[in-house]
């Protein structure tokens, strides 16, 4: 799922007020990839994807891979990782698999591109406004077969007042952080809006639901879009 982050130099509250009312423009350079979600499949070795630079004027587009603190393993790199790309033009950027040994698992990493904006003159009234994109990567391994529904794999259980999640297929499962005991509908948060291969993730409630007997939460697809929601069967152990 997409994050942006703003980034614009500040020293209190006060000033960006004061900075707000003097201004006469404020500028949002954008760089939006064609996909919410960049999918690489081990067997190809490599994919692509183009990246619009949607302002006016050209911009510096940095790209790099994030691993996540769950899975540090090197997987992947990006090339070009710095371009400049003119203004409504698109820049293609591969992504290349650097596998020391065949994956098991499908792996999730992020991929982040961020446009900076040429530096403006000191006697400028503008503000220059950096967007990031921070995108799903999954890497697929071979002869793993697709699993649009990977969600449905999920075991949930409810021990006392902890919940518990439990992924032992080899897919990555994204969802909603915070899911629903039915049915009373107490509200939960898991922590996360993933769950790894062979994860298990527990999260101690607030308070233990009384009769609590299902689970239900949003699901992402492996494009990125959210689907309906889905209910889970809860197992309810005693604490």
């Amino acid at each position: 799922m997409a994050e942006i982050m703003f980034s614009i130099r500040t020293v209190s509250v006060a000033f960006i007020m004061l900075l707000f009312v003097a201004i006469t423009s404020v500028r949002a350079d954008g760089m939006v990839p064609e996909t919410t979600v960049v999918i690489l499949n081990e067997e190809d070795g490599e994919t692509t994807i183009n990246i619009k630079n949607t302002d006016a004027t050209p911009a510096l587009l940095y790209s790099s891979i994030e691993n996540l603190p769950e899975d540090p393993e090197f997987l992947a790199l990006v090339t070009p990782p710095i371009t400049r790309v003119e203004a409504s033009d698109k820049q293609l950027v591969r992504v290349i698999g650097q596998f020391s040994e065949p994956l098991k698992t499908q792996r999730l990493k992020r991929i982040i591109f961020e446009g900076v904006p040429p530096r403006k003159p000191a006697d400028t009234a503008s503000v220059g406004v950096t967007i990031r994109q921070n995108l799903p990567l999954i890497i697929h391994p071979r002869g793993l077969a697709k699993n649009p529904t990977p969600w449905t794999l999920l075991e949930w259980s409810l021990v006392g007042d902890v919940l518990q999640v439990r992924n032992e297929s080899p897919y990555v499962v994204r969802l909603s952080q915070e899911v629903v005991l039915t049915p009373q509908n107490h509200v939960a948060d898991i922590g996360r809006t993933y769950v790894l291969p062979g994860e298990v993730l527990q999260r101690k409630l607030d308070k233990q639901p009384q009769s609590a007997t299902g689970v239900t939460f949003y699901p992402a697809t492996v494009y990125g879009f959210t689907v309906d929601s889905y209910d889970a069967r809860l197992n309810v152990q005693g604490p």
